[in-house]
């Protein structure tokens, strides 16, 4: 066989009989469908991305978050007005929350993640200007903007990370925000202090702006295969109902709102004991600093979670968490800096918990309803700013300030025990 020959049956190979019997405008159909599935494939995003993008919006939102109380007292000169102010808007943000899903099921998500990252850039500006009106509206900003990019990028992540995955992914996603919420606080203090009230506000504003322009960047989309199928209802009512007779819902939801309790007593409570035991505004920042530090081992409960499994790891963080809450307890005012060690143990616990808690919800969740679902199950952190404040108003009545840690423990058994009881064994 001459050489040409050869060359000439490599470059045209010969196509089998069933090829060769089709019409000519056929075979060129079947030669097209690999290059759209090959983009499809290679334009997933990865648990990287939604780290990246998480890491920024953490960011922007902690820069201004040690300020924005700072200079609601400002203004006021009242704890009580701080304390009204907020807990209408926690109200406001509630509401916008569970109204999240009517924006979700008439506009593309990725112009309503548009919209939540306008809304912190928006909520900037309103803080900005000073004012008491500016203040109430920024609080309400801030809380929707927060609210949207939470339920929004929840989706995405359930959309493109797959089960098995989950727990990695989130754990990798805690640890980048790490940077962001153990040096925004103090980094937005200094600005607001040291160089003036509109720096933290202005760095803020940068952040969410190179958080949307990553976003737009990434090209993030709804995943399709998960479109169809029947549509739940997109009224908060009727989303509210359906998530409530899911018992696997509402265990999740348990789960977050307990951790989320801790947060808020720590970030609230620990500086207060601190102040009020003459330790200092210092003591009180540096607390918060350090517990924030854990999240470095998200990285480490991810694999303890993948070990041992969600069930065991789960209900036996939240025992440890108790018996830190006690011991803060029984330390309390008479013991501050032995109290002060106990809330840092228990943090670094709770971090095990933001780690692993949210995979129960995302294992849960159907597919078809998981807009509606999602923006019942971020009620939470809602909750969580309102039952707390409201009981230890309560509690400190009656009792020293140690008693609110130890009523917090209970809370913590009580969550133990319903997680060791109905979290299915094999998540």
């Amino acid at each position: 066989m001459s050489l040409d020959r050869l060359l000439s049956l490599v470059a045209q190979p010969k196509l089998p009989a069933t090829l060769e019997s089709m019409p000519p405008k056929v075979i060129p159909v079947i030669n097209q469908v690999r290059h759209p599935i090959w983009i499809t494939t290679a334009k997933r995003p990865t648990a990287r991305v939604f780290a990246i993008l998480f890491g920024i919006e953490s960011m922007a939102r902690a820069i201004i978050t040690s300020v924005v109380p700072i200079q609601t007292y400002d203004l006021m000169q009242s704890e009580r007005g701080v304390s009204i102010l907020y807990t209408c808007m926690s109200l406001l943000g509630l509401i916008s929350t569970l109204s999240i899903p009517l924006l979700i099921v008439r506009i593309p998500r990725r112009w309503v993640y548009t919209a939540g990252t306008v809304s912190l850039i928006l909520g900037c500006v309103a803080f900005a200007l000073d004012t008491l009106p500016g203040q109430a509206a920024g609080l309400f900003l801030r809380t929707f903007g927060s609210g949207t990019l939470s339920i929004t990028l929840s989706l995405y992540i359930m959309d493109h990370i797959k089960k098995g995955e989950l727990v990695r992914a989130e754990s990798v996603r805690m640890a980048t925000a790490t940077l962001a919420w153990t040096a925004g606080p103090f980094l937005g203090v200094f600005l607001y202090t040291q160089v003036g009230m509109v720096a933290p506000f202005l760095l803020s504003i940068g952040f969410s702006l190179l958080l949307l322009t990553l976003f737009w960047y990434f090209r993030l989309s709804d995943n399709p295969a998960l479109q169809k199928g029947p549509s739940r209802p997109a009224n908060p009512i009727a989303n509210v109902r359906r998530f409530v007779v899911q018992p696997r819902l509402r265990l999740a939801w348990l789960i977050a709102f307990s951790r989320s309790c801790y947060w808020s007593t720590f970030f609230v409570y620990g500086p207060i004991l601190m102040v009020a035991t003459g330790q200092g505004n210092l003591a009180g920042g540096l607390l918060v600093s350090l517990g924030n530090l854990f999240l470095l081992g998200s990285i480490l409960w991810g694999k303890v979670g993948m070990a041992k499994g969600l069930m065991r790891t789960i209900s036996g963080v939240f025992v440890l968490l108790a018996v830190a809450l006690i011991g803060a307890g029984i330390a309390g005012e008479r013991f501050p800096m032995l109290a002060a060690i106990m809330l840092l143990f228990g943090a670094f616990f709770c971090v095990a918990i933001d780690t692993l808690g949210s995979t129960t919800f995302i294992r849960a969740v159907h597919p078809h309803e998981r807009a509606q679902m999602t923006a019942v199950y971020r009620t939470y952190l809602d909750f969580s700013e309102i039952l707390p404040a409201f009981f230890y108003s309560i509690i400190l009545t009656f009792f020293h300030f140690g008693s609110i840690f130890i009523a917090l423990a209970m809370l913590m058994i009580f969550t133990a025990v319903f997680v060791w009881r109905y979290l299915p064994r094999g998540l």
